[in-house]
């Protein structure tokens, strides 16, 4: 059974940092690309980044681009992303997926999410 925990999310004021953790299980974790996703309230969900299996090819969105980072280490079959210089636009519930856009965006393929709130 796939599972995909995140953890790390939480209030921080703009211009801060967060460095969100997914721990993967149920599934060969370096056979596959991974995603993040978010979804901020009352919109729907937005593709942030994604990286290969063996990490070394990412993309992001336009918005995060230099501001985020996407890492896995696969010995601990756990995804990163780094989230610098949040803005208030950055909130959202941010969820790791298996795979790639579509596959991704299937909540199956999502863990439970982390709330991240960028606030005074």
């Amino acid at each position: 059974e796939v599972q995909l925990v995140e953890s790390g999310g939480g209030l921080v004021q703009p211009g801060g940092s967060l460095r969100l953790s997914c721990a993967a299980s149920g599934f060969a974790f370096s056979d596959y690309a991974m995603t993040w996703v978010r979804q901020a309230p009352g919109k729907g969900l937005e593709w942030v980044s994604d990286i290969s299996g063996s990490g070394g090819v990412t993309n992001y969105a336009r918005s995060v681009k230099g501001r985020f980072t996407i890492s896995r280490d696969n010995a601990k079959n756990t995804l990163f992303l780094q989230m610098n210089s949040l803005k208030p636009e950055d909130t959202a519930v941010y969820f790791c997926a298996k795979g790639l856009i579509p596959q991704a965006a299937q909540a199956a393929s999502r863990g439970q999410g982390t709330q991240v709130t960028v606030s005074l």
